[in-house]
C-alpha cells in the first residue's frame, strides 16, 4: 500500500533528507586516495549521530555499515570494510539518516582525484537522468513515465540500466510501496499524488546491465567488470511539482511551506 504523507510528516522527512545531505557532504570532505571504506564510513556514522539521528542502514537485514560504499565495479551494496580507496576510482556512497520516526535516502558517486573521461561521463549521465525525472514529478505523472524517461536518457548515451534493483518509497519505513523502476513504459505504473513520498535512484552501467551478488549476501557487482554510476533523491509530492527532501539545507527546496 502506497503511504500519503501530512504537511506535518514532510517537514520530518526534511529534517532527516538534510542530515542524509550533510552525511553525504561529510563523506565527500573525507574522501581521499589511501583511506578505508571503514574509515568513510566512520565519517558518515559520526555526521550522523552528531546531529541526533540514527544510520538507517546500519543493522537494516543485517548490513554491518552506517553507508553502502560502492567502488567501480560495485553496483550497490558494498560492506564498508578494510578495502582501500585508491586516486581514479569512482565511490558510489548510499546513506540514510533517520529521525523523528521518517527516514531520508540519498546516493552521490564520486571521483577520487583525476579519473577517466569515460567514468566522468557515465557519472554526468547517471545523474543528469536523476534531475530529469525529479522535473517530471508532479500529481498525475506515473511511475513508469520517470522510468521510461531514466531509460531512454542513458541508453541514448550508450549505458544500460541496472533491472535487479529500483527506487521505492520513503517514510516511516526505509523502504516502502511503490517500487520504482530506473526502466519502462511510458503511461504506465502508479499515479504520483500529492504526499507520496519516493526514493528516484538511477543505477546505470557502462557495459551489460547484469549483475551478480557475492558470497556476502550484500555486494552486488556488474557481471562484466564495467563500471556503475548510482545517484539518488528522496522526493515529496505537492499539488505543483515536487520537493527534494534530501537536498542540502542551504539548498531551498521548493514548495515547502
Amino acid at each position: 500500500m502506497i503511504s500519503i504523507k501530512s504537511q506535518g510528516d514532510i517537514q520530518k522527512m526534511r529534517r532527516a533528507g538534510i542530515i542524509t545531505a550533510g552525511a553525504l557532504g561529510a563523506a565527500e570532505k573525507a574522501l581521499r586516495p589511501g583511506m578505508t571504506t571503514k574509515e568513510l564510513d566512520t565519517a558518515v556514522r559520526k555526521y550522523i549521530t552528531s546531529h541526533g539521528a540514527k544510520p538507517s542502514f546500519l543493522g537494516y537485514g543485517g548490513f554491518a555499515g552506517s553507508a553502502c560504499i560502492s567502488i567501480n565495479d560495485v553496483v550497490i551494496h558494498g560492506i564498508p570494510g578494510p578495502q582501500i580507496i585508491k586516486e581514479g576510482d569512482i565511490v558510489s556512497v548510499d546513506v540514510g539518516a533517520y529521525i523523528d520516526g521518517f527516514h531520508g535516502d540519498s546516493c552521490k558517486t564520486f571521483a577520487v582525484g583525476e579519473v577517466s573521461e569515460e567514468a566522468r561521463a557515465l557519472m554526468r549521465s547517471t545523474e543528469e537522468s536523476l534531475y530529469l525525472a525529479i522535473k517530471m514529478v508532479k500529481p498525475g505523472v506515473r511511475i513508469g513515465d520517470l522510468g521510461a524517461a531514466i531509460q531512454k536518457y542513458n541508453e541514448d548515451n550508450g549505458y544500460s540500466i541496472v533491472r535487479d534493483f529500483c527506487g521505492h518509497g520513503v517514510g516511516h519505513d526505509l523502504h516502502e510501496d511503490p517500487e520504482v523502476p530506473n526502466y519502462g513504459k511510458a503511461g504506465h505504473g502508479p499515479r504520483l499524488r500529492p504526499g507520496m513520498v519516493i526514493a528516484i535512484e538511477p543505477m546505470i552501467n557502462m557495459g551489460e546491465p547484469g549483475v551478480r551478488i557475492l558470497d556476502d549476501g550484500w555486494t552486488t557487482k556488474t557481471v562484466d567488470g564495467k563500471l556503475s554510476a548510482h545517484f539518488e533523491h528522496t522526493v515529496a509530492v505537492t499539488e505543483t511539482g515536487c520537493i527534494i527532501l534530501t537536498a542540502p539545507e542551504e539548498e531551498t527546496a521548493k514548495g515547502m511551506h
